[in-house]
């Protein structure tokens, strides 16, 4: 049951974080896309950008600063380049970015959050 939980509150976390980049200018290029490293939450497009986003929800805002690491970031890195052939067509930059999420909080957007 606590995992059906955990799902849907992630389930709802990515759908915040997609309509707040959406509101930012950006497109969602795909969202859960599931690769053989891996699943990315979303893939997002702005201009000659292409993001892959790992999203992450908490329940208290105070949760956010140890919900990702560098093993969750290789993850995600991971996923995306198993994938990245499929959404840079013409040359686009891509990045790695995280969207942190909690009740009563703005989202923080960590653009380009892995560097390796």
């Amino acid at each position: 049951m606590k995992r059906q939980i955990a799902e849907r509150s992630g389930r709802d976390g990515e759908k915040r974080a997609a309509a707040w980049l959406r509101l930012k200018g950006w497109s969602i290029l795909g969202s859960r896309v599931k690769t053989p490293a891996g699943e990315i939450d979303l893939i997002a497009r702005r201009g000659s950008l292409i993001a892959f986003v790992e999203v992450k929800w908490r329940r208290k805002s105070e949760d956010l600063d140890h919900a990702i690491d560098e093993y969750r970031l290789s993850r995600v890195v991971a996923a995306a380049e198993a994938v990245a052939h499929k959404y840079a067509l013409n040359g686009e930059d891509i990045r790695i970015d995280v969207i942190l999420l909690a009740p009563g909080s703005f989202p923080r957007h960590i653009a380009n959050a892995y560097q390796p």
